[in-house]
């Protein structure tokens, strides 16, 4: 990829058709813009605020780039909650079938998981992103690090701040593609929102979305679990319930199972000030086999021990149900059981929004026509993160930024 921290006189390639278009943000929904881009003819510019592209793409991918999941359609349309109908019809023209192939395109193979997860064969993200950069390079893109973003002036040209000082730039297409409001030190750090809405874009506040939570542990329990994941477990909140895993962490709860009821316990939250999480530490019995298993004599056993023995509990899910759970209720098999089919956890609040996986709020949807451009701003267009919509990890949201 051409890489400059200067203006060029002219484009690297002359446009086929004639069109220019400026693309504004390096992370995955920017680049698979200038990519089609290209590939339609435009001469495409990309200017990018950090000093290298997708480093938020490069983070996710350390500990193995899950890219999109390998469930069937219908089910894999689901997730997009709220938000279905409006990113149905591009996820049916590029979902995860169509991205595994895209991938094997530049030369990355894939494959799917236990979990249903698709992960590249190496893993990791960068050897993706370095294959998808010398694309954009023979396809004529040229990027600028360094230049960021401060909105427009009036005559319509797009402002940016560099290390040259200020400059401006104009295409006859432009793409937004500047993230959400997490993870601020690499790049998406939200700020676009106040230019967007003095302009008169309605944008709603962004929320953190596939985030930890906080709950008021012990001292004790922290010393004892914190770091500890829970395996086997159902999570439900209100009307949603997930089976997963989680970690104990010395502030609260973090995880992939977690992260997948984190919207619904957030606005739980949200709009009573309270939020409640619902434990099944035994998903695979039936609360009259759990009663019965605690009904038998324990003997010299601690009830530590009993727990383990009777259902297999181990020592993380046994300091949880002490943690919450009233002496009177341990000492009541019936009680108990309940209390193991059902162990609430109070949540205190989520964790800060910049440590979010992703964030939810940004561009309205009512903002934008059905191929994402801007009502009021004919031929700018708002991708990715920048809109308001969520999912959940496991490849969702990623593919919902590459469609």
């Amino acid at each position: 990829m051409t890489q400059t921290n200067a203006l060029p006189a002219k484009p690297a390639k002359p446009a086929p058709n004639g069109k220019t278009a400026m693309v504004i943000g390096a992370g995955p929904a920017g680049l698979m813009a200038a990519e089609r881009l290209a590939g339609d003819g435009y001469t495409v510019t990309i200017y990018e605020g950090m000093p290298s592209a997708g480093r938020k793409f490069l983070m996710a991918g350390k500990s193995g780039l899950n890219i999109t999941h390998g469930e069937d359609l219908e089910t894999f349309l689901t997730r997009y909650g709220a938000s279905r109908e409006r990113l149905e019809p591009h996820l049916r023209k590029f979902g995860p079938d169509q991205i595994r192939q895209w991938c094997a395109g530049l030369g990355v193979e894939t494959f799917v998981g236990s979990s249903g997860r698709v992960f590249p064969t190496a893993m990791k993200a960068s050897p993706l992103l370095r294959a998808w950069l010398r694309r954009l390079d023979g396809l004529g893109c040229v990027i600028h690090y360094r230049h960021y973003w401060a909105g427009w002036n009036d005559a319509g040209q797009a402002i940016f701040k560099t290390t040259d000082g200020e400059i401006t730039a104009q295409a006859d297409i432009t793409i937004l593609a500047l993230g959400g409001g997490s993870w601020k030190r690499l790049g998406s750090d939200g700020k676009w929102m106040d230019i967007l809405v003095a302009a008169g874009i309605k944008c709603n506040p962004f929320k953190p979305a596939n985030c930890g939570f906080d709950i008021d542990w012990t001292d004790h329990l922290i010393d004892k679990c914190a770091g500890s994941p829970v395996k086997a477990v159902t999570l439900t909140c209100g009307t949603q319930s997930v089976r997963g895993e989680f970690v104990v962490s010395k502030t609260g709860i973090e995880g992939s199972a977690v992260y997948a009821i984190s919207a619904t316990l957030r606005d739980q939250w949200l709009e009573t000030g309270v939020g409640t999480l619902i434990l099944d530490l035994c998903p695979d019995r039936t609360i009259e086999d759990v009663t019965t298993r605690l009904a038998k004599p324990r003997g010299k056993n601690s009830l530590g021990n009993h727990l383990r023995k009777t259902l297999g509990l181990d020592a993380t899910k046994t300091a949880l149900i002490f943690e919450v759970t009233p002496r009177d209720i341990q000492n009541d098999p019936a009680k108990l059981a309940t209390a193991i089919k059902n162990l609430a956890l109070k949540i205190k609040k989520p964790r800060p929004i910049d440590e979010a996986i992703s964030t939810a709020g940004g561009v309205t949807w009512e903002e934008l026509d059905e191929n994402f451009q801007l009502i009021k701003r004919p031929g700018t267009y708002c991708l990715g993160e920048m809109v308001d919509w969520e999912a959940p990890t496991g490849g969702y949201l990623l593919s919902g930024c590459l469609c």
